[in-house]
C-alpha cells in the first residue's frame, strides 16, 4: 500500500521538465551552502566569539558547500555559483539556455538561506543590536550575511583578491571532476570539493573573507537591504558590493581557461573507440557449443574456462562447409588466423 502510494504522488507530482528539476537543485544547494556557511559567521558573532571563530567558520563554509554538493550534485551538478555555471558554459559543458535559469535559482536560494537564518537567530540578532541593525560600528551586523574589505583593502585589490581565489575555486573544481585527470573516488566529490574552500578560507580570507561567488554575496546582501540594515550594505566599503559580483566572475573564467590550456588540451586521446574493440573481438572469436548453448569466445577465454586435456564434447574447425559444427573459427577465406586446431 505504502508503495503503491509513493507511485501515485510520484506520478502525479514528479517534475518531467529537467530545466526546472536541475533549477530546484541549484536552488537547494544553494540554500543550504548559505544555511550552514552564514549559519557558522551568526554564531560567531553573535556570542561575541564564546561559541565560534574563524575556524569554525572555515569548517562551516566547507562543510556548507560540501552537503550542497551532495545534495544537488547528481540532478544539476551543483554548481550552486554563478562563477562555476559561467566557467562552464565558456568550456561547453553547460547550455547556454540553462545559464539564466542556473543563476537566478543560485541567488534566490541564497537569499532564502540569509533568510533562514535570520529567521533563525532572530532573538540573538535583537539581543545582541538592542533592534538596531547597523552595518558598520561594533555591533555591526550586516558582515553576517554579506562581505566587506578590510579597511587597508583598496578597490582594486579587493577585485585581484577576487579573481584569484575564484580562479583557483574553478581550476581545482575542474580537476576533481576530470576523469582523465587523478580525480577523486567516486561518491567523495563534495568533500574534496569542500576541502577547497577550507584551503582558500586559511589562506586567502583576510582581505574581505574570500565571497568568491557573487550568489552567496549579493543574495544575502539583498535580503539585509530589505530585513532592516537599509542601502548602506551597498553604500558602505567604497561602494564595495560590486566587487564580489564581478571578481568572481572573471576569476571562474580566468581558472577555467588555465586549466584548459595547461591541462585539459593535452589528455591523449583513447586509443581504440569501444565500437572497434568490439569488432577486433569478434574477428578473433571462436565459437562452441557447450551442453546446447551457443557462446562467442576468445581462445584466451576459452582456454581459462575449460580443461581441453578432459573436454568431452565433439569439437571441430570451419572452415568454409565443415562436418564439425560443434566449433567454428569467425573464418574469413584468404586471411592469417591466429589460432588454428
Amino acid at each position: 500500500m505504502e508503495r503503491k502510494t509513493r507511485r501515485n504522488l510520484r506520478e502525479r507530482f514528479a517534475l518531467k521538465n529537467s530545466i526546472v528539476k536541475e533549477a530546484l537543485a541549484e536552488f537547494l544547494g544553494t540554500f543550504v551552502l548559505i544555511l550552514f556557511g552564514c549559519g557558522s559567521v551568526a554564531q560567531t558573532v553573535l556570542s561575541r566569539g564564546a561559541v565560534g571563530e574563524m575556524l569554525t567558520i572555515h569548517i562551516g563554509f566547507t562543510l556548507g558547500v560540501t552537503m550542497a554538493v551532495y545534495v544537488a550534485g547528481g540532478v544539476s551538478g551543483a554548481h550552486v555559483n554563478p562563477a562555476v555555471s559561467l566557467a562552464m558554459l565558456v568550456l561547453g559543458k553547460l547550455k547556454l539556455v540553462k545559464f539564466p535559469v542556473y543563476v537566478l535559482a543560485q541567488f534566490l536560494g541564497a537569499f532564502a538561506g540569509a533568510a533562514a537564518v535570520y529567521g533563525l537567530y532572530y532573538d540573538a540578532f535583537m539581543d545582541y543590536t538592542n533592534g538596531i541593525l547597523i552595518v558598520t560600528g561594533p555591533n555591526a551586523t550586516a558582515h553576517i550575511f554579506a562581505s566587506y574589505p578590510g579597511r587597508h583593502l583598496s578597490i582594486l585589490n579587493g577585485f585581484i583578491d577576487q579573481v584569484i581565489g575564484t580562479g583557483a575555486l574553478v581550476l581545482c573544481i575542474l580537476a576533481i571532476v576530470d576523469g582523465k585527470n587523478n580525480g577523486a573516488p567516486k561518491g567523495m566529490e563534495p568533500l574534496v570539493i569542500g576541502l577547497i574552500i577550507m584551503a582558500i578560507g586559511v589562506s586567502m580570507g583576510l582581505n574581505c573573507g574570500y565571497p568568491i561567488n557573487p550568489a552567496r554575496d549579493l543574495g544575502p546582501r539583498l535580503f539585509t537591504a530589505v530585513a532592516g540594515w537599509g542601502r548602506d550594505v551597498f553604500s558602505a566599503g567604497r561602494n564595495w558590493w560590486w566587487i564580489p559580483v564581478s571578481g568572481p566572475l572573471v576569476g571562474g573564467v580566468v581558472g577555467a581557461v588555465l586549466y584548459l590550456l595547461f591541462i585539459e588540451l593535452h589528455h591523449a586521446e583513447p586509443q581504440k573507440h569501444l565500437e572497434e574493440e568490439n569488432s577486433v573481438k569478434e574477428k578473433k572469436c571462436r565459437k562452441i557449443t557447450v551442453d546446447g548453448g551457443l557462446k562467442c569466445k576468445t581462445f584466451e577465454e576459452l582456454s581459462r574456462s575449460f580443461d581441453f586435456r578432459s573436454l568431452n564434447m565433439k569439437v571441430g574447425l570451419m572452415r568454409g562447409g565443415s562436418q564439425y559444427p560443434a566449433f567454428s573459427s569467425c573464418y574469413e577465406p584468404g586471411k592469417k588466423h591466429p589460432i588454428a586446431l
